[in-house]
């Protein structure tokens, strides 16, 4: 827009030969300049708002709406760019990956000089957000009413939150070019801001009073608040782990001396500055377009920037907890219960015998998240209640001395004090030369323990547990020993027998319940599953129907079952895939859990556990939020706005593929053939890797076998001709793998009824390619898919090279990378009877 009006008036002689125009021209030609000039501020900057506006989380009513290549989406309300373009400030709704629902949100994003919003893969970071713990869907509503309240309400109509600024004279609200969003009045006096109501983050310019504090979210993809907060208290900035009473872990910032109470901190350039401008570095200020601190998922406090033009991205800059804390210093190091050594972490155990049947991990090996009781505590049962001794074990909470239970005890007493109070979950203990008089912690949640040595304090740990009850004893009256003669002793031996013959019965009884049950079982389920290998965990069905409320979160359909997401306990996302129908269903299980429980690789899904209860079956894997490839490539039927993936992405995709099936056809044990791929067994994760999905027919074929006999399986359009013989070998994957590189590189289905008849089907239009030689006779309007024409020709001659239909002259994956890397060209002499027809088109 400005390059033309400086266009439009280049020199005086240009103004001259203007200014002798007919005037009803000038007047068009003004009118039309100040008219685009104005449209293109309302559209691409536009920071201010009037009371009495109403927006909709919808791309259709939103001024500028993106979709990034990472998945986050965001539908602009108001925008500064600050007139030099770059990292802007923006408000408005943003849904973050895997996108179950929307935040209000004020986030960064990068623009042009014109104030224009490129759509790059610099994903919009989150600064504020007022309903992190309560998500919104499409067609939620933000009103500026006007009284001068800012309400946000869900797409039911359902309150979630307000400024709660009604009748206080607001007449506007303006985003400032700091990221302040401001509810002002008639005088033009802020009202309400985002700066005075801090949510994890503190930007640049942004001041913390006394009592306000940041609090973390949940993870890096959950939005919902966590136990960590940082609180700016009269004698400092202190960080805390939530709990009744809130634990201490770090003092960050202590006040200056000349200061007699803290008011209030700012942060500025990379330092933090205290009412009588006394300044704290912590990080280097560099030339950053934006910086903000941030109280992360883990507890720490990071400082982060944003280039110029967002280069580089979101940056971290420093870790200023780190400056004191180390690994084990965290409060959920390893999670709850957990013992950090050295950065590793385990359960407690019993340091009288090493006995570790107290608590189990809470996860399958991920290092911080922690451990939990076999059996809970329970109040009620207090008489049960025993103390695990856990050795030298500290406490990150002893930097509080205000924690302190019990000053100047023992360490009985102290154990003593924890027994008989209910609340609490351990007793720590620690003393210095003198074993009696030390300081005792009581504290009712227990959080990661640190297993390291002190050279100012000792320390002991114990941490309460709950034990069966013991049978109680049964109580006797006193009689006298002259009425318990003969008939006593007979009592005692008819008791004697018909106990002996109850206890008999019982046991016969068990035995013959257990081999019919095992009987059922053998012929229902062959459940074998207590010998599969692997470290992978069994679930049980109640916690995979809680995960999933109910199996109500559907991902879409698999083979032989339906997928669903669903969050473990401990927080991890997970789909969790049902198998239905016991027949077939029960092999591939098998199959599954067996093969995919042994074998890791980056680009194959990894099995995390299964389910084998009664008649369920159920397989759990990593969570890929960006779900499968034929999302990407063939569109969303639900999807408004538009979803692109780049050539590059496209490219590396098809790499990654070939990768995951190299990896299962020459470097496994046995050969693995996945016998099923298609788009939509290929997922993708956050940053659109690929990873192959789906083992439910896999067929296992040993090394010194050419080629296994099994029935017709997979899908219509990627099965190789030959199985129509049943005599296969990996190589169908290799078939599959060249249909798939086509629809990635055409964006189309290999079969596709929509199309006219003869392109049906994507596989029969390759004689055009062949006949031409140009990727623009193959691809007709798909130009803008590929930006390289010689890369373009090269990968279809590729998928070429899989698709014929003698298998031998197919290549090996191993081969298929290195022509993907550059390292080895395609084969050249390619017989073009892609259907097992022995056409030949050269022939032709």
């Amino acid at each position: 827009m400005l390059p033309i009006l400086t266009w439009c008036f280049p020199s005086s002689s240009t103004s001259t030969t203007i200014t002798t125009m007919h005037p009803i021209f000038l007047f068009l030609f003004l009118f039309l300049y100040q008219f685009l000039l104005s449209h293109a501020q309302l559209r691409f900057d536009y920071p201010t708002e009037k009371i009495n506006t109403t927006w909709v989380n919808n791309p259709s009513f939103t001024r500028n709406s993106i979709y990034f290549i990472t998945g986050t989406k965001i539908r602009l309300l108001l925008l500064n760019s600050g007139g030099g373009g770059g990292p802007s400030f923006a408000c408005g709704f943003l849904c973050a990956p895997p996108c179950h629902g929307f935040i209000f949100s004020i986030f960064v994003v990068n623009t042009t000089v014109e104030a224009e919003l490129p759509d790059d893969s610099n994903a919009a970071p989150s600064l504020w957000s007022p309903n992190s713990d309560r998500l919104v869907g499409e067609n939620a509503t933000l009103h500026f009413t006007k009284d001068g309240d800012l309400i946000l309400l869900d797409a039911d109509g359902t309150f979630v939150w307000s400024t709660n600024t009604s009748n206080h004279s607001v007449s506007f609200m303006n985003l400032t070019s700091s990221g302040n969003l401001i509810l002002l009045n008639n005088k033009n006096e802020a009202v309400w801001s985002s700066f005075d109501h801090p949510t994890d983050t503190v930007l640049n310019g942004q001041t913390l009073k006394l009592g306000q504090s940041l609090t973390s979210n949940s993870s890096a993809t959950n939005t919902t608040r966590c136990k960590f907060y940082l609180s700016l208290q009269k004698h400092g900035f202190y960080a805390f782990v939530n709990s009744s009473p809130p634990q201490l872990y770090a003092e960050l910032l202590n006040k200056p001396r000349k200061i007699a109470n803290t008011t209030y901190l700012t942060f500025k350039d990379g330092r933090l500055v205290w009412p009588n401008d006394s300044l704290t570095l912590i990080s280097n200020p560099g030339n950053w377009a934006v910086q903000f601190i941030r109280l992360e998922f883990d507890g720490h406090l990071r400082v982060y920037g944003i280039g110029q033009n967002f280069i580089p991205g979101v940056t971290i800059l420093s870790d200023f907890t780190n400056f004191q804390l180390g690994y084990c210093d965290y409060p959920m190091a390893c999670g709850e219960f957990g013992i950090c050594s050295n950065g590793q972490c385990s359960c407690p155990v019993n340091v009288s015998d090493g006995d570790p049947s107290f608590f189990k991990l809470n996860s399958w090996g991920l290092v911080n998240r922690g451990c939990s009781p076999v059996n809970p505590i329970s109040c009620q049962s207090a008489k049960s209640h025993r103390l695990l001794p856990l050795g030298s074990i500290s406490y990150f909470n002893y930097v509080d001395e205000n924690a302190v239970a019990l000053r100047g005890t023992d360490e009985e007493s102290c154990k003593q004090a924890c027994l008989m109070n209910c609340s609490c979950k351990g007793a720590f203990f620690k003393y210095g030369r003198d074993f009696s008089q030390g300081d005792c912690y009581l504290p009712s949640e227990v959080f990661s323990l640190k297993n390291t040595s002190s050279m100012t304090y000792n320390s002991s740990a114990y941490i309460k547990i709950q034990i069966a009850p013991a049978s109680n004893q049964t109580s006797f009256h006193p009689v006298a020993e002259s009425s318990i003669s003969k008939e006593s002793n007979r009592i005692n031996v008819l008791a004697a027998m018909l106990g002996s013959l109850v206890f008999t019965s019982v046991v016969a009884w068990v035995i013959i319940l257990r081999c019919r049950r095992r009987r059922v079982e053998d012929m229902e389920d062959g459940d074998q599953f207590d010998q599969v290998r692997g470290v992978l965990v069994r679930f049980s069905f109640e916690e995979l129907y809680l995960a999933t409320q109910g199996f109500k979160r559907k991902l879409g359909e698999g083979g032989f079952g339906s997928v669903f997401w669903g969050t473990l306990n401990n927080g991890n996302k997970v789909a969790v895939k049902k198998l239905e129908g016991l027949g077939q269903g029960k092999k591939e299980f098998l199959a599954e859990v067996e093969t995919i429980g042994s074998i890791h690789h980056i680009n194959l899904v990894e099995l995390i556990g299964f389910c084998a209860e009664k008649s369920h079956r159920l397989l759990v894997y990593e969570y890929m939020p960006n779900g499968s490839l034929d999302q990407w490539i063939f569109g969303r039927e639900e999807e408004e706005e538009e979803v692109f993936l780049d050539w590059q992405t496209r490219r590396n995709i098809i790499l990654d593929i070939a990768k995951g099936l190299c990896y299962l056809h020459e470097e496994c044990r046995h050969r693995i053939a996945h016998l099923d791929i298609k788009p939509q067994n290929i997922l993708l994760d956050e940053k659109f890797n690929a990873k192959v999905a789906d083992f439910g027919m896999s067929k296992l074929i040993d090394r010194d076998q050419r080629e296994v006999m099994t029935r017709m399986r997979g899908t219509p359009g990627y099965l190789a001709p030959e199985w129509l013989t049943s005599i296969i070998t990996e190589k169908v994957d290799v078939y599959s793998f060249g249909v798939v590189v086509l629809e990635i590189i055409c964006g189309r289905k290999n079969l596709d009824p929509s199309q006219p008849e003869e392109a049906v089907q994507l596989i029969a239009l390759l004689e055009t390619f062949k006949i031409h030689s140009s990727p623009d006779a193959f691809l007709n309007n798909n130009r803008s898919i590929w930006s390289d024409d010689e890369d373009a020709i090269k990968l279809l001659g590729l998928a070429m090279w899989c698709l014929q239909s003698d298998s031998k002259r197919r290549p090996a994956m191993s081969m298929v990378v290195k022509v993907l890397e550059g390292l080895e060209e395609v084969e050249s002499n390619i017989d073009y009877d892609f259907f097992g027809t022995h056409q030949n088109f050269a022939d032709e």
